[in-house]
């Protein structure tokens, strides 16, 4: 069972419009809550004591919930506009000491996906789901032990697909390790790695990295006004259903 929650939350969301110009895409309301506030109740019902959240666009918006529950803190990145997920996780190091969940901030899901993970006996697992149809799909390709062997937007590139990534993991602090240095071999030349890249050297190279499908549990990720209609028609609609 985990106790500490990590977003990586500094990205810029410039794909979704006027509102994440003025406001970080965990902002996004979705019926009178905030995407980032969402997550947060799953994660203390669930039994998370420490949110630690990686900022870096409209850092404000984030320190200002860090000033109204002591649970949570944020690390900003200066660098958010030239760097990625990778380097937003990667500048939280001297923070994290223990396993953690991991979140993107602009996911809308079933809480339950949450309470899944801490329920699991894997150090280490990545949650993927079946197809979604979302339109910005990242597609996983396993092992037939459901280890992680690669993912990619294009299909293409894999030689099977067994899920699509969801953006919630469960990383363990020998993991989390592995990828920090994974991409200090490579930052120079990669600035702008993604943190999944990462995940994906790690399984390849040093530990296996298990993926668990949830099948249909509703998720999804907002990156675009498609995005936030989709949630708001089909994806909230089945999460309260619940």
């Amino acid at each position: 069972m985990f106790d500490t929650a990590i977003f990586v939350a500094a990205g810029l969301g410039s794909r979704f419009s006027i509102q994440t110009k003025e406001k970080p895409k965990g902002f996004i309301t979705i019926f009178g809550k905030t995407l980032i506030q969402r997550s947060i109740d799953a994660l203390l019902s669930a039994g998370i004591k420490r949110i630690l959240i990686g900022t870096g666009h409209h850092s404000e918006f984030y320190e200002a919930l860090a000033v109204e529950n002591n649970s949570i803190s944020c690390v900003k990145s200066y660098r958010y506009n030239e760097t990625s997920s990778m380097y937003t996780l990667y500048n939280m190091r001297e923070h994290i000491d223990s396993p953690f969940i991991l979140l993107e901030s602009d996911l809308l899901y079933d809480p339950s996906l949450i309470k899944t993970l801490q329920q699991l006996t894997k150090e280490d697992a990545i949650l993927m789901s079946g197809k979604t149809n979302s339109g910005d799909e990242v597609y996983i390709e396993t092992d037939d032990s459901s280890n992680l062997v690669a993912l990619s937007k294009r299909k293409e590139d894999l030689k099977r697909i067994d899920g699509e990534l969801i953006g919630i993991s469960a990383i363990s602090l020998d993991t989390y390790k592995m990828m920090c240095r994974y991409y200090e071999s490579c930052m120079l030349e990669y600035p702008k790695m993604d943190y999944e890249s990462a995940m994906m050297a790690v399984s390849k190279n040093e530990k296996k990295l298990y993926c668990l499908n949830v099948g249909d549990t509703p998720w999804c990720e907002i990156d675009n006004l498609e995005h936030y209609q989709r949630a708001i028609n089909e994806i909230y609609p089945r999460i309260i259903s619940k």
